[in-house]
């Protein structure tokens, strides 16, 4: 149980570097702060996952092209197969690289591999020794004080973020009048605006903005067939 709440506590670590990294990156392109994050927190389990897979099976490998290949191939399969799961399951692309140069069905992106096979290096080389040596000699007290309130956090945003997100998938459905596409368009600003969580989610991830507009035209789209008796 020690080894899984130290675990734990390095999933976090690297969720977090892994949102400081994309604040960064953001911050490059917007010129301002935007929380880059699935959930509310300042952490992106994707980031915490990928590296958790490569300190198990890769902490002992020696050869330094092998480290840097097998990191890329780690969190290229990760980001993928999260990419498609949450597309299936939100009906919305939450990132797309379809204008980068070599990319795998937007999903994925050379220039991002590298970065990762990158950051794998380094991972095990270095940052995974200090932070495995912080967490396991801490008492038992402290470990699990900040375990059991790192976890409750963790689950609560999860959560409250799914709800969120989940309200946002099935906005498009709500609408009285799904005739106008001017009105549900509205609609949508409306619920944006009184919902800062919401507003913080179209902020992170801009390509689900389009995903409800896109609804909005299907529906008038529908109910003008409906109505008209067209197929």
């Amino acid at each position: 149980m020690r080894d899984f709440k130290i675990y734990f506590l390095l999933f976090i670590t690297y969720s977090f570097i892994g949102w400081i990294i994309e604040i960064i990156d953001r911050f490059k392109v917007n010129k301002k702060i935007v929380n880059r994050g699935f959930l509310i927190g300042p952490y992106i389990p994707i980031y915490g996952c990928c590296a958790i897979v490569m300190v198990l099976l890769l902490h002992s490998v020696k050869n330094p092209v092998t480290l840097f290949t097998s990191s890329i191939l780690i969190a290229s399969i990760g980001e993928y197969v999260t990419s498609y799961i949450m597309e299936k399951v939100f009906h919305a692309r939450w990132w797309d690289y379809s204008d980068y140069k070599y990319n795998l069905n937007g999903r994925i992106c050379l220039i991002n591999c590298l970065g990762f096979g990158i950051l794998g290096f380094i991972l095990i080389k270095y940052l995974n020794n200090f932070f495995y040596n912080i967490y396991s000699n801490l008492n038992e007290t402290t470990l699990n004080i900040i375990f059991y309130i790192l976890i409750t956090i963790f689950i609560i945003d999860l959560i409250v973020s799914f709800k969120v997100i989940f309200k946002v998938k099935n906005m498009s459905l709500k609408f009285k009048n799904p005739d106008n596409t001017n009105e549900i368009t509205k609609k949508v600003r409306e619920v944006i605006k009184s919902n800062p969580l919401i507003k913080r989610l179209f902020m992170a991830f801009p390509n689900v903005k389009p995903i409800i507009k896109k609804s909005a035209i299907t529906i008038k789209n529908t109910t003008k067939k409906l109505i008209t008796g067209n197929k």
